[in-house]
């Protein structure tokens, strides 16, 4: 599937990943490939994507997530240096 990850400056990531996890505002969830259709605000947390096994991880202050036809958008305000 596809994730594009976008602050409101320049695109952070844009590529294809085997899963995601999103720090939601209702709690953590996970998107995997054939996912249904969401769309859910985010809080300050930890997003996480594999990528052929190997786990990438960047702090966000909030955002909005869409996840359509195995394409995710997250849209953050911003990220956080760590």
């Amino acid at each position: 599937m596809h994730l594009e990850i976008i602050t409101p400056d320049k695109t952070i990531f844009d590529g294809e990943v085997d899963s995601a996890t999103f720090p939601g505002s209702k709690g953590s969830f996970q998107v995997l490939n054939n996912h249904a259709a969401l769309i859910s605000s985010l809080d300050k947390g930890k997003v996480t994507y594999k990528i052929n096994n190997s786990e990438q991880e960047i702090t966000v202050n909030g955002g909005v997530v869409e996840v359509l036809n195995n394409n995710i958008i997250l849209l953050v305000e911003e990220i956080i240096k760590e």
